[in-house]
């Protein structure tokens, strides 16, 4: 069913609901003056050596009632014809992770240097494999609190799936009237993990505000999802998963498979033979990082015990070190694929770089890349009758899978995606970059393509920046991948 609550299209008056309230200083009029919305460009950046090769917009769009959400956004123009190019709005996952870390180690085209951090700032080079090459892309801080948005009011500051939502589409149709230049162009709204739950609704409410007139009319044109949480029964594909991956016997893949029923997550307590084999499971993939299960779980120099809470970027309970907040105490080795992650931290709290991208002195306090511990409101449980109804309008959509992601294993995926029930145009096949099989893809005659990149985790372009870059390339191209 879809969901109730209150519906306004008026731009300045969407309405919302919410239920919790967090305590927040509130905050003073020494910025109220700022209030109007409007972006910078942003020629230098702390950390870059030289001017940046390309146009960087940082700037904020007041949204939800009386603009008491500042959405903080990053919008970088495509390097290649920013005149024609599509637009992408992207969401990073969490919920609670700032659109910076998709920017800096997803798609864009910044990334930190990995040097041991010394107390200086950190150091930002160009990534060579970035999407905006190809498009235009607007990296957007959402729910509030998210990296550099803020909300003015306690009541603001509210989080659920449905205000994500309709905040993302309310940023949009404002964003756009600020800059019309883009009014023309193809729209895509994209994102990972995560987003695989807001993304699909939001691309509906778009839709349905084009229908009903809502002004200014999207472009819209469909959009992509990255390892996407979609059902929240992606572990019920996890044991299989870990079973084509050997790392479980065939006699427990079995043993679970009888006793469990095929439903791993809601397990009846009464049900002792399912109960042993799940504890047995857990006890053969620990120590695995549920991200990539071929990347070491790194461990930390201290030993603080990850908050555990549900769905969270990683969405693992697993000591992922991307749990952590950033401090001086729990750097993980070098080595570490997640030290980068560190090094963000540090960069965005500095008073330089927060000089540099025109933050509002005092919006928000510390900086983190994933805000774990604000209450989100999980309404949306299943976002799987949103592509229905995104297939029968005719969207374009694009859903791929690093194929080495045990959190949302493309198994689970693939089996939501073939309960679309749509006939399949083109069949299974390899797909290549450099003359290398880069994945395997099929497509849909409901314009959707689902593509697994080779050797990918939690989330793709992370781990295969230059495959997932040609993939990209190709399918917004309207090029077979």
């Amino acid at each position: 069913m879809a969901r109730s609550y209150t519906r306004s299209y008026r731009i300045s008056d969407f309405t919302f609901h919410g239920v919790f309230l967090l305590p927040l200083v509130l905050l003073t009029l020494q910025f109220s003056s700022q209030l109007a919305n409007c972006g910078t460009i942003v020629k230098y950046l702390p950390g870059f050596q030289g001017a940046l090769p390309f146009l960087l917009e940082t700037g904020y769009i007041g949204v939800g009632e009386n603009d008491d959400v500042q959405t903080f956004y990053y919008f970088i123009e495509s390097e290649n014809n920013p005149k024609v190019d599509p637009l992408i709005l992207w969401l990073t996952g969490g919920p609670g992770c700032s659109a910076f870390s998709g920017l800096v180690f997803e798609i864009g085209p910044l990334m930190f240097r990995n040097e041991e951090y010394n107390g200086s700032l950190p150091n930002l080079y160009l990534k060579p494999h970035s999407w905006t090459k190809v498009s235009n892309i607007i990296f957007v801080d959402l729910p509030v609190l998210t990296g550099f948005s803020y909300a003015r009011t306690d009541s603001a500051a509210q989080r659920s799936d449905w205000l994500l939502v309709n905040q993302t589409h309310q940023f949009l149709r404002k964003w756009l009237i600020e800059h019309p230049k883009f009014l023309s162009h193809e729209v895509y709204i994209g994102g990972d993990s995560y987003s695989g739950i807001p993304i699909p609704a939001v691309v509906q409410e778009i839709s349905q505000g084009n229908e009903e007139g809502v002004q200014p009319w999207v472009n819209l044109q469909g959009y992509l999802l990255g390892n996407p949480v979609t059902t929240r029964k992606e572990k019920n594909y996890a044991i299989p998963f870990a079973h084509g991956m050997a790392l479980i016997s065939d006699e427990l893949y079995h043993s679970l498979q009888e006793n469990c029923k095929g439903d791993y997550i809601n397990v009846d307590t009464e049900n002792v033979l399912c109960s042993r084999d799940i504890a047995s499971y857990n006890e053969a993939t620990k120590g695995l990082n549920s991200a990539h299960t071929l990347d070491p779980l790194c461990e930390f120099i201290t030993l603080p015990k990850p908050r555990k809470v549900s769905w969270r970027r990683a969405l693992t309970e697993k000591n992922d070190p991307r749990n952590f907040l950033a401090s001086p105490l729990t750097l993980p080795p070098l080595s570490c694929r997640s030290y980068p992650y560190f090094l963000c931290t540090y960069w965005a709290n500095d008073d330089s770089v927060r000089d540099a991208l025109n933050i509002r002195k005092g919006s928000i306090g510390e900086w983190h890349r994933c805000t774990w511990n604000i209450p989100h409101k999980m309404e949306i449980y299943n976002s799987f009758e949103y592509h229905v109804n995104l297939s029968r309008k005719g969207y374009r959509s694009l859903i791929y899978s690093g194929d080495h992601d045990l959190t949302v294993p493309f198994l689970s995926t693939q089996a939501w995606i073939r309960s679309l029930n749509y006939s399949i145009v083109e069949d299974w096949r390899q797909w290549h970059t450099n003359g290398q099989v880069a994945g395997y893809t099929r497509t849909y005659s409901n314009r959707m393509t689902f593509a697994t990149v080779k050797g990918g985790g939690h989330t793709a372009p992370e781990f295969k920046p230059e495959e997932c870059f040609a993939m990209y390339t190709r399918w917004i191209s309207k090029r077979p991948l």
